[in-house]
């Protein structure tokens, strides 16, 4: 008997229909892999799997009886727990608490006593099943984003969990970390709990799971076990046609253009030291590392949001102020690596968040008078030129829209102020194969405007295809400096391991 089984699953929003009866089942112990690109519906199924959403057709059993949750909280009393790629912890909470946030034992019936001795020994005996050595008395802000998530998967344990949803689990995370994730997987496998795993990490797919499903444009398009799957078949599945290329055709930058973003030593102790660097117009200079290299932190420094003990910044040949609203108005844009925090706000409208950078632009010269219109029809522009996927920019949230279209929104805002310089920090982190190459496209056509970009990104195959160079640091300095004739994977990786010997001329 299938632990879970989905019949025909439809729902629609804002009058477009994003699922197509859609079916899935799972089998005790097995990891299921669901795989698409944005906006094809794997969200919408599993909010659905996780009582966040109803669907507006179709029908579900657990363990072979009637399931309809009505809210989160009746998914997870049947069992149901879902890992969200943005974690739901409260970091200003300790462990234990996060754990027991919803359902604290009491010493005494009728009486408000929370049993914190039973707390702390039960969430020690979650924390040893998860292979987690903290305390239970550990704020969840001081853990690493990989403790942060075996602390999620010891709550989803807590419940009793029969099947967890992984949305993405990898994204933040180092290769210490995913290898330590894995090894947990199979773990519950082991135990007969059933997993659903999302990734667009197809390579992970295949290694973990038993099966795969594919959807595309909200439905089922795909499904087969893992071992027949291969992550060619995949993509052609995801994106309906066979992609030639991972990257478009690449923008040949002039061979001598003028500098235009230039850094002379700088330096703050503890995070980067004599960082000397310039990106020229036109040009593409990516940015590789392992996670606290200091790569964002050098970002942030650039645009302001850190400070800086020495050296220059000059765009332009100008000295660049050090708050991030003059640095906007000196003409750099940062796309941050956590665009739900720092890169959108989420209850607002799409339009809204595409607006943002640039209302003043807007604004009648010494009236200070917004221009609607003008404003409107920018921000509809900007919409098709990203080729955003939504039905309505001006009602519909930014939340509402798929990862991809997210990210499409955060840079249309920043090319509404034609940036002179664009920082992005991980521009692909948990997008599909199909989005990642649109993302790719607007970088291009960027550049063959004029601007200069810095790319900062885990992915090496990445910054091998998009950068004319490329850059490595490693403990807050750069180890090595590529040009396309020179680039190599593993020369690369090598030198973002590497203890630098001197700094980057």
């Amino acid at each position: 008997m299938a632990l879970l089984e989905a019949k025909g699953l439809t729902k629609s929003f804002y009058g477009v229909t994003v699922l197509h009866g859609v079916d899935l089942a799972i089998e005790p112990g097995e990891v299921l892999g669901l795989v698409g690109e944005n906006g094809s519906g794997k969200s919408t199924s599993m909010n659905i799997l996780g009582g966040v959403l109803q669907p507006d057709g179709g029908s579900m059993t657990l363990g072979g009886v009637p399931y309809a949750p009505r809210d989160p909280r009746d998914a997870s009393r049947a069992g149901i727990s879902f890992i969200h790629q943005e974690l739901n912890l409260f970091p200003n909470l300790t462990v234990e608490e996060n754990l027991y946030l919803d359902g604290f034992p009491f010493r005494f019936p009728f009486l408000p006593f929370i049993d914190r001795r039973r707390i702390r020994q039960r969430t020690k005996a979650l924390l040893a099943e998860v292979d987690l050595p903290a305390s239970p008395a550990t704020p969840v802000s001081s853990l690493s984003p990989g403790e942060r998530q075996m602390v999620e998967i010891a709550k989803a344990l807590s419940g009793q969990a029969r099947l967890i949803i992984f949305d993405e689990p990898t994204t933040s995370l180092t290769s210490r970390e995913i290898e330590r994730l894995f090894a947990l997987i199979s773990k519950l496998r082991a135990r007969r709990i059933g997993m659903i795993y999302i990734s667009h990490i197809l390579h992970d797919v295949l290694r973990l799971c038993d099966h795969v499903l594919v959807l595309r444009d909200g439905a089922l398009v795909g499904s087969d076990r893992a071992a027949n799957m291969t992550p060619e078949r995949m993509v052609t599945l995801m994106v309906g046609r066979t992609m030639e290329q991972m990257f478009p055709p690449r923008f040949e930058k002039p061979s001598a253009t003028p500098p235009v973003l230039e850094l002379r030593s700088v330096s703050q102790p503890g995070v980067v030291k004599n960082i000397s660097l310039v990106v020229h117009r036109s040009e593409v200079v990516g940015v590789a590392g392992l996670l606290g290299s200091g790569r964002t932190e050098l970002a942030r420094i650039i645009f302001g949001l850190a400070p800086r003990q020495t050296g220059t910044i000059l765009v332009e040949g100008r000295e660049l102020a050090r708050s991030p609203r003059e640095v906007m108005q000196a003409g750099v844009a940062f796309l941050t690596e956590d665009r739900r925090l720092e890169g959108t706000l989420g209850s607002a409208s799409i339009a809204h968040n595409l607006a943002l950078p640039a209302v003043e632009s807007y604004a009648g010269t010494g009236t200070g008078v917004l221009d609607s219109a003008r404003l409107h029809a920018a921000v509809s522009g900007m919409a098709r030129s990203v080729q955003l996927k939504a039905s309505d920019i001006e009602r519909q949230p930014i939340n509402a829209l798929s990862g991809g279209n997210q990210q499409k929104v955060v840079l249309g805002k920043w090319l509404m102020r034609s940036p002179k310089v664009l920082i992005l920090d991980e521009p692909t982190r948990g997008i599909d194969v199909g989005a990642k190459y649109e993302i790719y496209r607007i970088i291009n056509d960027l550049a063959a405007q004029g601007a200069a970009i810095l790319v900062i990104s885990s992915e090496i195959e990445e910054l091998i295809g998009l950068s004319d160079r490329i850059l490595v640091m490693c403990h807050g300095e750069f180890s090595a400096e590529f040009n396309k004739a020179t680039f190599d994977p593993e020369e690369i990786l090598r030198a973002a391991m590497k203890k630098p010997v001197h700094s980057s001329p």
